[in-house]
């Protein structure tokens, strides 16, 4: 072994090694063994498999500006989220997790995934999704995603720009 660190997503450990016999270099990557189990929405339980979700990754980004690199560091990033989860983990919540993180590699590749996870039926349940993701911001990379209820009332505008009436100039603030 020549060389030995921690890779990008930190769950994966890098090492440059040497052939003894040619003197070839070439790199492996060791990653933890995923001991953790999925529940199925059918309460079947299957063990997490990376390879699988990756593929689930690349079918819905297949032919869409998303490279495989990106799609790699997100398998790798649901893969830790998962492994902190917990022992058990439904499948719902890997579902979550792969469609908003392809939901910031590349919306519409999110949408393709978003129609089989969820099993859409028709183009109204596609448009609610297509609405979904429209409406809800994405938290950004420097953000952390809000699970749960959220404090402020549905119809909050905080983070989206409010109408200007016609009568008020533009620029100007209302005085309380």
């Amino acid at each position: 072994m020549v060389d030995s660190r921690l890779s990008e997503p930190g769950d994966a450990v890098r090492r440059r090694r040497e052939c003894e016999g040619c003197g070839n270099r070439f790199t492996t990557y060791e990653r933890a063994e995923t001991n953790v189990t999925v529940l199925k929405r059918d309460g079947r339980r299957e063990r997490f498999d990376t390879q699988k979700l990756l593929g689930g990754l690349e079918r819905a980004a297949n032919k869409r500006p998303v490279s495989p690199e990106q799609l790699e560091q997100l398998s790798e990033s649901i893969a830790a989220a998962v492994r902190r989860s917990g022992p058990v983990v439904e499948a719902s919540q890997v579902g979550d997790l792969a469609e908003r993180g392809l939901a910031r590699l590349d919306p519409v590749a999110a949408i393709q995934f978003a129609s089989v996870y969820r099993n859409l039926a028709d183009l109204d349940e596609l448009e609610a999704v297509v609405k979904r993701f429209k409406d809800d911001p994405l938290p950004g990379d420097d953000q952390l995603a809000i699970d749960g209820s959220v404090p402020s009332e549905p119809e909050s505008i905080i983070g989206r720009s409010r109408k200007v009436r016609s009568n008020r100039r533009r620029g100007h603030v209302p005085q309380p």
